[in-house]
């Protein structure tokens, strides 16, 4: 089950984090996986990792913001691969604070990669797909796009749009044999995590550690594997017949 032997796939933000994980968990299922990120030297560990699963990872410089750079990217792709089967657009970034405590310039940063980088990414994606009979798209969302999160206005604005733009891709798309789904992870281990704790709480690392887990109900933050997990069943022919959904991998947070 949940083989993807001889797909191809394109995972954004694949440097490090959940991205790596998805990378990695994809390759060791059999696809063939172009890395993106910002710089090709961030692909470095992931494309270790994909080595170690016996398979080879194509690594691309792109930043998913420039219109440009996506399309260069996905050229390379082509170039190597010849075909597009699976997309998941992962890359983002994050920004803590309220509508007082976000500026106007912090707004277009989060758009540009959040939401326009997926745009530019499905689009060429789409492109591919509809000469191919069809295709996976799994966007990376966030529970954000379901609930409310306290000081987190920019960024659940984006995820927000992540969520509908899903909905989106799903209804113009199903007649075509492109699925699209997006999972909505609450709180997950990264490395993002542990640096945001130590740049905004030196010397109170341990007790931040344990209050973010615990907004979780379920006690802890996820893993990046366990998204990867539920990624790779969206990617899979076993999820043949879902599309449109947004699968939350929170912990328990829509249940409490």
């Amino acid at each position: 089950m949940f083989s993807l032997n001889n797909k191809v796939a394109v995972v954004t933000g694949a440097g490090s984090g959940i991205g790596q994980a998805i990378a990695v968990t994809l390759a060791a299922s059999g696809a063939k996986v172009a890395g993106f990120d910002l710089s090709v030297d961030a692909l470095a560990e992931t494309a270790a990792k994909v080595e170690a699963k016996g398979q080879q990872m194509l690594r691309v410089g792109c930043d998913v913001s420039s219109p440009e750079g996506v399309a260069k990217a996905f050229l390379e792709v082509d170039a190597k691969f010849g075909r597009l089967d699976v997309l998941v657009n992962n890359a983002g970034i994050a920004h803590v604070g309220n509508i007082e405590g976000t500026a106007v310039a912090d707004m277009d940063r989060l758009y540009n990669v959040n939401v326009k980088g997926v745009f530019l990414c499905a689009k060429e994606a789409v492109a591919r797909m509809l000469t191919t009979g069809g295709g996976s798209i799994v966007n990376v969302a966030s529970i954000a796009s379901l609930v409310g999160v306290a000081d987190r206005f920019a960024y659940s604005m984006t995820k927000g749009a992540v969520l509908t733009m899903t909905y989106s891709l799903a209804i113009d798309y199903m007649k075509k044999g492109i699925r699209c789904n997006c999972v909505c992870p609450a709180r997950v281990h990264t490395p993002f995590v542990d640096n945001f704790i130590q740049k905004n709480y030196p010397g109170q690392e341990p007790e931040m550690f344990k209050k973010l887990s615990e907004y979780q109900p379920i006690g802890r933050m996820g893993k990046p594997e366990e998204v990867a997990a539920l990624v790779l069943f969206l990617c899979s022919d076993e999820a043949a017949f879902i599309t449109g959904a947004a699968m939350p991998v929170d912990g328990g947070v829509l249940v409490s």
